[in-house]
């Protein structure tokens, strides 16, 4: 694969990384591209974890593998509503021709399957006991990493998680319908009055917003592609499309407060502006 196509697709993960970072997540975009992906004979699927299901992974052009391990939260990282979504809109441009592999490390089988019931995830699901399937592969430890579109070699032709980024998205809508994405606006730059916000101390099990003001400070017309949150506990939302040079407008961000402790949630703001987006962070303490 061509080297600079390697940095891009760094950038496009990591665009607000230092440059180090950049450099060690090129090197690691770099190993994984082409890399084959190794089965477990064995593999066993289950519905919301108890319920066994015969089910075989297709002979197909291109599958999507989701690998999840058990470090962190559970929830924030399966992220289910937006692959439902995702699933839902390649099914509509491939015929259903593309089957999700979804492999789970699970630390607490009751909190995986309420997570799965919650979200009604009925697709067939793999618990990766013993850790045998990340063993094989040696899976990267970013969760970023984690999530490969691959070949019907089962070798990597896309690694990043499109749920988690829309330019990867893109990447794995392009490669998977051979459609190019055309970019119809020039890039123009978007700035908020901050980019992290202390949402202080909040209760657990109530929600707090957080409204954002953003200003288009470019030369062009910013149009607004859509949202990622790192949680499903946090969610944006706003009632424009388009902000014209020197307009500004208001994004209204919630954040559900889950389980005690300190918290560190982001929000990526996607449009034509460079690096593809704009990334917010909220922090505090939820008691």
């Amino acid at each position: 694969m061509n080297y600079k196509w390697i940095i891009w697709v760094a950038l496009v993960l990591f665009s607000s990384c230092k440059e180090g970072k950049k450099e060690q997540f090129a090197r690691l975009v770099q190993e994984w591209q082409g890399k084959e992906i190794v089965f477990p004979q064995d593999m066993a699927f289950t519905r919301f974890v108890t319920e066994p299901v015969d089910y075989r992974i297709p002979d197909a052009e291109y599958k999507v593998l989701v690998y999840v391990d058990s470090v962190g939260c559970t929830s924030c990282k399966l992220q289910l509503p937006k692959w439902k979504k995702l699933i839902a809109h390649i099914d509509s441009a491939t015929n259903s021709n593309i089957p999700f592999i979804f492999v789970f490390q699970s630390k607490d089988d009751r909190e995986l399957w309420y997570i799965l019931k919650r979200d009604n995830f009925d697709r067939p699901v793999c618990i990766d006991r013993g850790n045998g399937f990340d063993k094989l592969n040696k899976f990267p430890q970013e969760i970023t990493f984690q999530t490969f579109l691959l070949d019907k070699n089962n070798k990597v032709k896309v690694i990043g998680n499109p749920v988690h980024n829309l330019a990867i998205r893109d990447m794995y809508l392009k490669q998977i319908t051979g459609m190019q994405y055309q970019e119809t606006l020039s890039k123009t730059t978007l700035e908020a009055e901050q980019v992290e916000y202390d949402l202080g101390t909040v209760k657990e099990g109530t929600t707090k917003q957080q409204i954002v003001t953003v200003r288009n400070t470019g030369t062009g017309s910013f149009r607004l592609k859509g949202f990622t949150t790192s949680c499903d506990c946090t969610e944006a939302t706003c009632n424009w499309k388009e902000l014209q040079p020197g307009e500004s407008g208001t994004i209204t961000v919630s954040y559900e407060a889950e389980q005690p402790g300190d918290f560190y949630r982001t929000v990526d703001i996607y449009g034509n502006i460079p690096n593809n987006s704009l990334m917010l962070s909220l922090i505090g303490t939820v008691e």
